[in-house]
């Protein structure tokens, strides 16, 4: 039988990148998710842009000044090998790069290694549900809440794609009986499998730790778990990197195309890991241009706004 590619993969060329630098905008807000556990006397701790040690999860907020409401949200996990979260790199820069677009976006701080799976899967199901139960009043569209991960992030992200309804995403608060289902994923070189050889040794410790059962290895190789109902995704990888291969994406983008699931595949030739949206890494800093005309083609986005688009160069076209 002939597979179908409901795919598109992507080789962008024109580039909207996101400038580095330690001026990063914080956020508006921090809204606590949960308390932390009773008893727990630890703190969070954050040095040279890395947040560690997070006790329980929170959102920061960032609002688009741009457009009607309601608008579209997206969960921003950032990576960190499960141990730290690059939140400054791969969360603040990020989140003002989604408002420029028109969408809301909160940073996720989830728990890690500390605490171990399923801790990350809860607190990104709690986020989405969230946002969902409160959109009314957040000025947020219920059924365009989608989800972003990088590298260990994008695990997590991962995780909340296809084990959204898992009986390991629920708190046992009262939001459970919302769906935590994501409108949307993005997986930015994602670490997606558990299992060797491509896994990330670092990741899969932190997690899971020394030595996981076979089947918690199998649960959570996340190309396995794509099903009918997984929600569109976008991947984006480079072909040579040594720190997750680029297999995990390849992998995951087999499963969504064996179950008929639409997805965008955007992998360049060359760049290292852990780029963010952040210039100067060539070819591969394009990616966020190719996201924004993803994100526009399924209705995300304002048109005029997708760099590279018809409508955009018709715009300046006149300008």
């Amino acid at each position: 039988m002939k597979m179908k590619f409901p795919a598109v993969v992507l080789l962008a060329f024109g580039a909207l990148a996101v400038p580095s630098g330690r001026g990063a905008e914080r956020p508006a807000e921090w809204i606590q998710l949960a308390p932390p556990a009773p008893g727990d006397t630890e703190t969070e701790r954050f040095e040279n842009e890395r947040v560690s040690n997070v006790r329980h999860p929170s959102l920061g907020v960032f609002r688009s000044t741009l457009g009607n409401a309601p608008r579209p949200a997206v969960v921003l996990c950032p990576g960190g090998g499960y141990s730290i979260l690059a939140i400054v790199k791969e969360g603040y820069e990020v989140a003002r790069w989604f408002n420029a677009l028109g969408i809301d976006a909160y940073v996720l701080k989830y728990r890690l290694r500390e605490f171990g799976y399923p801790a990350p899967l809860q607190d990104a199901a709690l986020a989405i549900r969230f946002l969902r139960a409160s959109a009314a009043e957040r000025g947020i569209d219920p059924a365009k809440i989608g989800i972003l991960g990088f590298s260990a992030g994008g695990h997590t992200a991962a995780m909340a794609t296809t084990l959204y309804a898992s009986p390991d995403a629920l708190t046992g608060g009262a939001l459970d009986k919302v769906s935590a289902r994501p409108d949307f994923s993005v997986l930015a070189y994602p670490v997606v499998t558990m299992s060797d050889p491509l896994t990330h040794n670092g990741s899969r410790a932190n997690l899971l730790g020394d030595s996981p059962a076979p089947e918690t290895i199998a649960k959570l190789s996340l190309e396995r778990q794509v099903t009918a109902d997984t929600p569109p995704v976008f991947l984006f990888h480079s072909a040579d990197d040594e720190a997750v291969p680029v297999e995990n994406s390849l992998h995951f983008a087999l499963a969504m195309a064996r179950h008929d699931r639409p997805f965008a595949l955007h992998v360049v030739p060359s760049a290292p890991h852990g780029i963010g949206m952040r210039p100067g890494f060539g070819l591969a800093s394009a990616w966020p241009s190719a996201l924004a005309a993803w994100l526009a083609d399924r209705g995300l986005v304002a048109e005029h706004r997708a760099p590279g688009t018809q409508a955009q160069k018709e715009e300046k076209g006149h300008e």
